[in-house]
């Protein structure tokens, strides 16, 4: 008996490289794209799409170095926002001073990208498509947390508490008429380990 293989899309989601307070990539944070870059050198990638921000576009651009033919290009979905604000009387304690500042239009606004993001990057190949297809995201980390939480079909809040290291790969699959796939989350083998985990506050890191 046979079977016919799914089409794949592939989504290799990252955080930026590290950034100083200005939004900079620091020389950490260029070292750490280029790295993400060699690692991916050997997937046949597609496309690489960053968030508008400066830190996004030197870390898609710095990475892209390695993936000849291959232009980063923009994507507006992949700006940082808060994707999800919860409904105080769900809210954790503990969670409760993230969200003060964050008025009613910037949490509509980020509701809004969010379901953007989803639509644009968290779906199925279109019928059409013949072949397996390979996209680098560059983003932030509420970013990847929430593509992460749709994928496991979680709770909106439970994007709280998924974060990434600066560089760190996280690999989603999407096929027709099954649930998203999650490969790895918040991968950093493609760096030595003095350069991990910046983008956590300190402490002991296995």
């Amino acid at each position: 008996m046979t079977t016919t293989r799914s089409v794949v899309r592939h989504l290799y989601v990252a955080r930026h490289g590290e950034a100083d307070a200005f939004g900079a990539l620091t020389d950490v944070g260029r070292v750490q794209a280029s790295l993400l870059g060699e690692r991916l050198a050997g997937v046949p990638v597609d496309a690489v799409w960053h968030s508008p921000l400066p830190r996004a576009v030197s870390t898609a651009h710095a990475l892209a170095r390695h993936l000849p033919g291959v232009a980063p290009a923009e994507a507006a979905e992949l700006v940082d926002h808060v994707p999800h604000v919860p409904d105080r009387a769900d809210l954790n304690p503990a969670w409760a001073g993230f969200f003060d500042g964050v008025d009613h239009a910037e949490a509509t606004a980020g509701s809004s990208l969010a379901t953007a993001l989803v639509d644009r990057f968290a779906t199925a190949p279109d019928p059409t498509v013949t072949r397996d297809t390979h996209e680098v995201l560059v983003t932030h980390s509420f970013q990847v947390a929430w593509l992460v939480r749709h994928a496991l079909d979680a709770p909106a809040s439970r994007w709280l508490g998924l974060d990434s290291g600066n560089t760190g790969l996280t690999v989603l699959e999407y096929r027709a008429g099954l649930p998203p796939r999650l490969v790895a989350f918040n991968d950093m083998a493609h760096l030595p380990a003095e350069l991990r985990w910046t983008g956590f506050p300190d402490g002991p890191r296995p």
